[in-house]
């Protein structure tokens, strides 16, 4: 059942025996009220409900805005209340939601997101399932007679962006280069030990074992990494802080039951070196750029308005090639939002890797993507470079800044930024879900059940919910969830389909005898590249002016510091005996010689990253560190 309200009147003396809600936004779509709607759907939802609105009261108090909290109804949920003396403008408050849905997830966008029928039922108000709005802290006199300001509910957003961009590091580490060890061979980042970030800080604090405890454990550890702290660090906090509860016990239906010792540690390891590498891999663009947040707010408004089109158009993703398409229309924003620019580079071959699908699956997608107006190729592939594709149909992006703004109603600073931060985690999880082996073709479970399965989480979800979002009819999203289910990476308590405790993915696959299909397929399409690399090395040569004097070309793993047209780290394409191109031949070459680099590279993994720099001679030192010389072969 719905949260519907149908009738409009006013409310006199007599209160209504029914429940009734009032509008936070005023007839001008200004918004007068602000409520925070924190769900409880399940007892553990309440507990986070509790946690998150705690969370809200106190930035609102810390912003200079009075809030007032109820617990809506008999579930547990929470409604964060404040009132404005004067009036902020829609978007602004949109903007505030979206960025507070990221720090507190159990809050509903709906009714602030929409200043036409955005409603809530105020204090007092029944709820259908029994009870009223019952007033938990604060006083009524907060909503009867307002005192917030449209300065101070900027001021919340300000408050809400550095939250969302505290945990997200600066990309200061150098990808190529692998990443060093401590003393007891863990992954850590090198540089000067710092203060946690505040989202981390809170979150070590959190009562994690009332929530979703392995979320707050990874916003504690990818705050600790890119603060430069240690492994050990985090762990000589684990016996005593609350926000690493998941380390200590695990959920077992509804209760948490101790770890083993051994358990645990292997839980803090495995996670702490996933964290360290997110940190070092992020793609945070940070600096004086005084533009940036301007382009970061005009590329997430482009992206956001896509991404809300294709939600409305559920039908279009799931039938024939629609499940393929979504995750390649998702995949071009994610790259969209790096870029900050909404037409992208990108190979067929990228694309599928990103995605989880084939090459050929792939290509056919943008064909599709493109015929129905959803992305347009601006330049088709050539020689080095992949095809130029620019996401939605229209011609010009243009910044909120410029629209239907006035200056009473300026952009929050560092709004944009984190605008782009919060879309960029949600689509990259979401694409990343749903590219693994168990939801390739075949025998694996196919394209639609790795879409569900990245639409679900650890709270449970009905299935006319999920069919909803998909797109699909309940029939069919019921055999896509017990396929799932049978697979054990889903679960159904009876309150709903959710995802067990521990990622069930890899172990699945392997029943099914394709665990590794991703990693074979981005090993050939590697391959495959560097063939063509090598063969458009050959062509430049072949084309290049004729020379006075006789040259050499470079021979495999030569180093060239001044390299001619068609220098390639292979040295000359194969010939056959008649002078034509020896496909084979080369193809044998780099699949033995990326072999042999594997195999050496199985010890080198636990060394430290300074083994290199110490066997290496002078000469050698010189080129690396002076010239910046790389290794070819």
């Amino acid at each position: 059942m719905l949260n519907e309200y149908t009738s409009h009147r006013r409310v006199n003396a007599h209160e209504p025996d029914r429940p009734w809600a009032v509008y936070l936004a005023d007839p001008d779509r200004r918004f007068k009220l602000l409520c925070f709607d924190l769900d409880a759907k399940t007892p553990g939802a309440a507990n986070a409900a509790a946690r998150d609105a705690e969370v809200l009261s106190g930035l609102l108090n810390d912003a200079g805005l009075n809030a007032l909290v109820c617990q809506s109804g008999p579930a547990g949920g929470r409604h964060v209340w404040t009132a404005l003396a004067d009036g902020i403008d829609a978007e602004t408050v949109a903007t505030m939601a979206r960025l507070a849905r990221h720090v507190c997830p159990t809050l509903d966008l709906s009714p602030l997101a929409n200043a036409v029928t955005g409603c809530v039922r105020p204090p007092g108000s029944p709820h259908r399932n029994g009870g009223h709005s019952t007033v938990l802290s604060g006083s009524l006199s907060i909503l009867t007679h307002p005192t917030g300001t449209a300065a101070a509910v900027r001021t919340l957003v300000e408050r809400l962006a550095a939250l969302v961009d505290d945990a997200e590091p600066a990309r200061t580490i150098d990808p190529r280069k692998p990443l060093p060890l401590d003393d007891h061979a863990r992954l850590y980042l090198a540089g000067p030990r710092r203060e946690l970030p505040a989202v981390s800080a809170d979150a070590l604090r959190e009562d994690a074992a009332s929530g979703d405890a392995s979320a707050v454990l990874w916003r504690v550890l990818i705050g600790a990494a890119a603060a430069r702290w240690r492994h050990a660090d985090v762990a000589a906090l684990v016996p005593t802080s609350p926000g690493l509860e998941h380390i200590r016990t695990y959920r077992d239906r509804n209760e948490r039951k101790p770890r083993g010792q051994i358990d645990a540690a292997r839980v803090l390891r495995r996670q702490w070196d996933k964290a360290v590498k997110y940190v070092a891999s992020s793609d945070r663009q940070i600096g004086d750029d005084p533009t940036f947040d301007v382009r970061a707010d005009a590329i997430a408004a482009h992206v956001r308005h896509i991404q809300t089109r294709a939600d409305a158009a559920t039908g279009r993703w799931s039938r024939g090639g629609g499940p393929a398409d979504r995750r390649v229309l998702d995949v071009l924003c994610v790259l969209a939002l790096q870029a900050l620019d909404a037409v992208v580079e990108a190979d067929t071959r990228r694309i599928a890797l990103m995605a989880g699908i084939g090459r050929e699956t792939a290509r056919t997608a943008l064909l599709r993507l493109a015929a129905d107006d959803w992305i347009s190729q601006e330049r088709t592939a050539e020689g080095p470079h992949g095809a130029a594709w620019k996401i939605g149909p229209q011609d010009t992006i243009h910044s909120p800044l410029d629209i239907g703004r006035s200056q009473a109603d300026p952009r929050p600073a560092g709004a944009g930024a984190a605008e782009r931060t919060t879309l960029l985690a949600s689509l990259t999880a979401r694409t990343t879900d749903a590219a693994h082996d168990l939801f390739t073709l075949g025998p694996g479970l196919g394209h639609l059940a790795g879409n569900t399965y990245a639409h679900t989480s650890s709270d449970p979800q009905r299935t006319d919910d999920l069919a909803r979002a998909l797109g699909a009819t309940p029939g069919q999203m019921l055999r896509i969830l017990t396929r799932l289910t049978t697979a054990g990476v889903l679960v159904n308590n009876g309150n709903g389909w959710h995802r067990p405790t521990h990622d069930r993915r890899q172990a699945a696959a392997v029943r099914l005898g394709i665990n590794g299909r991703l990693v074979d397929r981005a090993n050939r399409y590697a391959i495959e590249r560097e063939l063509w690399a090598w063969w458009q090395a050959e062509e430049s040569w072949m084309n290049a002016p004729r020379r006075t004097a006789p040259s050499r070309r470079p021979g495999k793993g030569q180093l060239s510091l001044l390299p001619d047209d068609g220098t390639h780290a292979y040295g000359p394409y194969p010939r056959r005996a008649d002078g034509r191109a020896d496909y084979e031949a080369a193809r044998r070459e780099l699949v033995e010689e990326r072999n042999g680099i594997a195999a050496r590279r199985q010890p080198e993994q636990a060394a430290s990253t300074n083994e290199d720099a110490s066997t290496a001679t002078d000469i050698e030192r010189m080129f690396f560190d002076i010239l910046g010389a790389e290794r070819i072969a």
